[in-house]
């Protein structure tokens, strides 16, 4: 007898694969390299071999590494690759082509614990992208770069970014495109060897009956173990994680239909049903390209930072003037005032400008720098107003990713949520298929196996989870289109929840276009008019910015050495040796004051009272239509940090029930907010931005109504053009919409799976047939939901 030589295969504790004769052991578990034993050294000295028990092998392979990073070495390289970096602090998002389950993720976002010199990382699981906040003096990008090259996620650096070329690449994904050609090759050839069996003339000829069953066999091998393979995989990743996605009933259904196939062609008792479950596979990868293809139109059409209303002072022949940053380029000059985005890396040209990080690092200490400094984006100005020549053209993808980040959180609670629900649904809809399958399994076992496949396709909630993001999609594309820009589809449905409305007044229903403004007190010389604008061009404030319009005078004339604005108070500025002061009666030392009918500025020059800019406020144009449509449905208010002289002309616009305070200091908004709140009120207020930074991000919904589209607060969860204050009651009621049309798009979404379980549970529905309505149910809710939006807004004229 021949004897057989058996071969014991060593798995790779890391990555999974055949050790070979090269096996490699520590800690009494085998390593097919030195690459990944050190990975797993790693992992144990920081106590995350965690990391193994969320999946098996579920490392990336180390033999043969050769990557060099050198290059990073450069100065000048990794200037351009950073996004943020000060003298401890920087920040930088890596592309991780590597990524590829929930524990890459778990591992990423644990850097910290494998180097003290990582603070935070984040992963986009989408873009494979990997965005980490780290100490550069204790681990350079280059050490950076080289750990994760070490754990098995090598970054790629794409050193002229060329972003558009990515996204193209993103988009047009070759694999599912291949896959699905496979398919239907296959599809096709199975369905032409299947036409004896339909016809019934097979039995004609034995032998060719046999041989085009196998080749149906072999047809559908690569269907399944390469087209349809994701399903499985992402089947059993999720049980391992102990729930069930939607995936799994796929999974389960294309794995029964195979078996019972083979079954009968290895039996010779029948052709089974290789044509339906190649079809089946063919026809799930089109309805999986058509999502993906529609997720990314509406990501491009929710992609608002093409729309998002951020602008700058550019210097122009004629002097300054707002320029949205999509305009700047390399060398143009900026003027950035007080509590202004820094939109662009840059070059400081002041003598010394103080400036706010904290929506970067976290830390709110003012940072100074010098005159020809390299300034990083997102930095916020402190203090006086300071001048930058651009190095780099603006990302606004970086600057909402400031703004949005203050979500993250919430909107992983959600996501949790909705897979809970769909773990139950899954349950429910494999304990129906088994149920119906061992009925027919007694009454007429020739349908049990098309009866439970069928079932278990059908019942996929594909329909019933693009309900909402689609809908919300439509609305976050609408409302943007109308310059009401949100931070993130969340903020949708706590819109749909505000019961109370509350507005500040100055700047906010008030215009600031169009002012009566006069000056009381001693005539002020032209070297003391230049004097004030200096002072006030450095303030964002609506006040500021008329005084500085009606004055019109040079301030370039004169340095501002110092400069500070008390939120809600006034401004203190030191401009060529002079202080001055402006702002309320009280902040400049005038002890006594009748009250004023109107907005009033006071002026001190020098510790000397010199006089008031009276400003008399006019209301935004359809005020008074957009406070009768909202006092129908919310409660509104009315905070203001001006005198109550003005209540009896809002009382002529304002409804009997609407609440009105005045002389309401920022710490007294935010107090008033929190009460309503502990009231039982979900408020939503609208505010400039600056005195109602507190109450807007107290708010459930804070709006910050912008003039001159230069304010950037994330405080603020939604962005408002002043030009839009007109369409404000449509707008809200569009978004009410959408709540009713979620409701019908789901209710849609489960009609269509409850009749599709019905006629497979009754056996006249067939796998092929279900694999085919799965995708139509999810058109049916993109094109109801898209078209229901777009038909309300065109009913009321947006």
């Amino acid at each position: 007898m021949e004897a057989i030589e058996v071969r014991q295969q060593t798995k790779c504790y890391h990555c999974g694969d055949d050790c070979g004769a090269e096996t490699i052991s520590a800690q009494d578990k085998n390593f097919c390299c030195t690459g990944c034993k050190t990975v797993f050294e790693i992992l144990s000295e920081n106590e995350l071999c965690d990391y193994y028990a969320l999946q098996v092998s579920p490392g990336i392979k180390q033999k043969d590494k050769t990557t060099l990073f050198d290059f990073l070495d450069n100065d000048e390289i990794v200037r351009g690759l950073l996004q943020y970096a000060d003298e401890t602090h920087a920040r930088v998002s890596l592309a991780i082509p590597n990524i590829h389950c929930s524990s890459c993720i778990w591992l990423l976002e644990h850097l910290s614990r494998l180097s003290s010199g990582v603070v935070d990382a984040k992963v986009n699981f989408s873009e494979r992208r990997l965005t980490i906040h780290f100490h550069h003096q204790e681990l350079s990008l280059r050490q950076l770069a080289e750990l994760l090259d070490r754990i098995g996620y090598t970054p790629v650096f794409n050193l002229e970014k060329q972003e558009d070329q990515q996204n193209l690449y993103q988009k047009f994904d070759k694999q599912l495109l291949i896959k699905m050609g496979i398919a239907g090759f296959c599809f096709g050839n199975v369905m032409l060897l299947s036409f004896p069996d339909y016809l019934g003339i097979s039995e004609l000829e034995k032998d060719y009956q046999v041989f085009f069953r196998w080749l149906n066999v072999l047809l559908s091998l690569p269907v399944i173990f390469y087209s349809g393979w994701d399903y499985f995989t992402s089947a059993v990743k999720s049980l391992r994680q102990r729930y069930a996605n939607i995936d799994v009933p796929i999974a389960l259904g294309l794995a029964v239909l195979f078996l019972r196939s083979f079954y009968e062609v290895a039996s010779a008792t029948g052709p089974g049903y290789f044509d339906s479950l190649v079809g089946l596979v063919f026809f799930l990868l089109i309805g999986k390209w058509f999502q993906n293809r529609t997720y990314q139109a509406l990501s491009f059409d929710r992609d608002y930072k093409s729309y998002f209303p951020l602008a700058v002072l550019k210097r122009e022949e004629e002097g300054y003037r707002p320029v949205v940053v999509n305009y700047l380029v390399k060398g143009d000059e900026m003027l950035i005032r007080n509590g202004e985005l820094i939109p662009a890396d840059s070059v400081l040209i002041d003598e010394e400008a103080f400036i706010d990080y904290s929506f970067v690092t976290g830390e709110a200490e003012p940072i100074q720098k010098g005159k020809g400094q390299y300034i990083y984006a997102g930095g916020r100005i402190v203090g006086k107003q300071a001048r930058f020549i651009i190095q780099k053209p603006v990302s606004q993808s970086y600057l909402t990713s400031l703004w949005n980040e203050e979500g993250y959180l919430q909107r992983e609670q959600r996501v949790k949520l909705v897979d809970r629900v769909s773990q139950y649904f899954t349950l429910v809809i494999v304990a129906i298929a088994l149920v119906a399958a061992v009925f027919w399994q007694f009454n007429d076992a020739t349908k049990t196996w098309l009866v439970l496949t069928s079932v278990l396709i059908i019942a996929c909630p594909c329909a019933l989870a693009l309900s909402t993001p689609f809908t919300h999609g439509s609305l976050l594309r609408m409302l943007g289109k109308h310059h009401l820009f949100l931070k993130n589809a969340d903020v949708i449905e706590d819109l749909q929840q505000v019961d109370t409305i509350i507005f500040d007044k100055t700047g906010t229903i008030t215009d600031p276009k169009v002012k009566h403004i006069t000056f009381e007190g001693e005539e002020l010389s032209d070297a003391e008019q230049a004097l004030v604008a200096a002072a006030v061009s450095s303030s964002t404030h609506p006040l500021s910015r008329y005084v500085k319009d009606f004055l019109r005078a040079q301030p370039s004339v004169y340095q501002i050495e110092s400069f500070k604005e008390e939120t809600g108070k006034g401004i203190v500025a030191v401009v060529s040796g002079v202080e001055l002061r402006l702002g309320s009666a009280h902040f400049v030392g005038l002890a006594h004051r009748n009250l004023p009918q109107h907005s009033e500025v006071h002026l001190s020059i020098g510790g000397r009272y010199r006089g008031v800019f009276n400003v008399k406020n006019t209301y935004r144009s359809g005020l008074r239509t957009v406070v009768e449509d909202l006092s129908a449905k919310y409660r509104l208010l009315v905070l203001s940090g001006d005198n109550d002289q003005e209540k009896k002309a809002l009382e002529k616009v304002f409804p009997p029930s609407a609440s009105m305070y005045f002389e309401q200091r920022p710490d007294e908004k935010l107090r008033k907010v929190k009460q309503l709140q502990q009231e039982g009120a979900f408020v939503m207020m609208f505010g400039d931005g600056l005195n109602d930074a507190g109450a807007l991000k107290q708010s459930e919904v804070g709006v910050a109504i912008t003039e001159d589209v230069s304010s950037f607060n994330p405080a603020c969860d939604a962005i408002m053009d002043a030009n839009a204050f007109s369409k404000l009651s449509k707008l809200l009621e569009l978004v009410l919409v959408g709540k009713r049309v979620v409701k019908a798009s789901m209710g849609i979404s489960l009609f269509y799976n409850l009749g599709g379980i019905t006629f497979a549970v009754t056996g006249l529905l067939t796998p092929l047939v279900a694999a085919i309505l799965m995708p139509l149910s999810s058109i049916s809710v993109v094109v109801f939901t898209t078209s229901m939006i777009r038909m309300y807004a065109k009913q009321k004229r947006l």
